[in-house]
């Protein structure tokens, strides 16, 4: 089975500038503990870096998702069965 890559330059482009903003988030989080900054402010920033990072799991699925479409209902059918597979594991 064809293995799903990101080929797209603009889909990279846009990954690693999320990807760039998720790692701004968590340095920033590594100051505010660093400067003893309240464990409030601190979760909430967490979880906004969480949640960025959760949207970025699941573009990449939706890129395998979109990736060449297998012909055939056996082929569609086992590709869903490993996107599958991979939620309940990963997500």
């Amino acid at each position: 089975m064809n293995d799903p890559r990101m080929h797209d330059p603009a889909a990279k482009k846009a990954m690693d500038a999320r990807l760039a903003r998720i790692e701004g988030q968590v340095r920033a989080v590594r100051r505010m503990i660093d400067s003893d900054e309240r464990c409030e402010s601190i979760a909430q920033q967490l979880s906004a870096a969480r949640r960025a990072l959760d949207r970025t799991f699941f573009e990449m699925v939706s890129c395998m998702i979109r990736h060449d479409p297998p012909a055939g209902a056996r082929a569609r059918s086992a590709r869903a069965g490993m996107i599958a597979e991979l939620l309940a594991r990963l997500g």
